[in-house]
């Protein structure tokens, strides 16, 4: 896996969808502060969603992509609430059964969502791939993955307003290892290092004229 072209890509479409991606960034962390998280899992997935089609297709972010999905609105909370639990559970019996809880989602479901809203999958379908996707080999493929995301998010949540700047950025960069993890599934290692080389060649054009 080529980091260094995950990192550029992502870069170059955060710069490109700056303003529009910091919008979205801003209204999904509003509507889960205003409905007590109740919202958040269904507006990630609209989040998520709407970076993956900037990446993949240029297409630039916008607030009603943040209630797309709203069909998965009871099976996403239903989730929240389970991990909620099982993270309150781990963290009243010792701290350290909590925090494994949430490193073990974050490595086995960081491609949950994108599974669910890009490939139609269904919660536990989802959950299933998502866990073997995390698990291909090398593994230390995915380990790099999920601890850029981690350190980034960190950085950002330390910061406070920098949260706003490195949580698309790092959801992008986990969207473009998504994307070559599904090519990979799907056409092989061979047709993955063409459809990357053109992927290269291709420019990001700019964001239309008042973005």
């Amino acid at each position: 896996m080529d980091f260094k072209e995950h990192f550029e890509r992502s870069w170059k479409i955060f710069t490109a969808f700056l303003a529009p991606i910091l919008i979205n960034t801003v209204m999904a962390a509003g509507v889960s502060i205003i409905t007590l998280g109740i919202m958040a899992p269904v507006v990630s997935a609209g989040y998520m969603q709407s970076l993956l089609l900037a990446l993949r297709d240029n297409r630039k972010p916008e607030i009603r992509d943040l209630f797309a999905h709203m069909n998965l609105f009871f099976p996403l909370l239903g989730f929240g609430i389970v991990f909620l639990l099982a993270a309150a559970l781990g963290f009243a019996m010792l701290v350290l059964p909590g925090i494994a809880v949430i490193l073990a989602a974050v490595f086995f479901l960081i491609y949950m969502l994108p599974l669910m809203t890009d490939q139609q999958m269904g919660l536990l379908e989802a959950v299933k791939e998502s866990a073997r996707m995390s698990l291909e080999e090398p593994i230390s493929e995915h380990l790099a993955v999920v601890a850029v995301y981690v350190v980034l998010g960190s950085i950002g949540n330390s910061t406070g307003i920098g949260a706003l700047f490195t949580q698309p950025y790092s959801c992008l960069f986990v969207l473009s290892t998504y994307e070559q993890k599904r090519r990979r599934l799907l056409t092989g290692p061979a047709a993955e290092d063409s459809n990357r080389q053109a992927a290269q060649e291709q420019p990001v054009p700019p964001p239309p004229p008042g973005n």
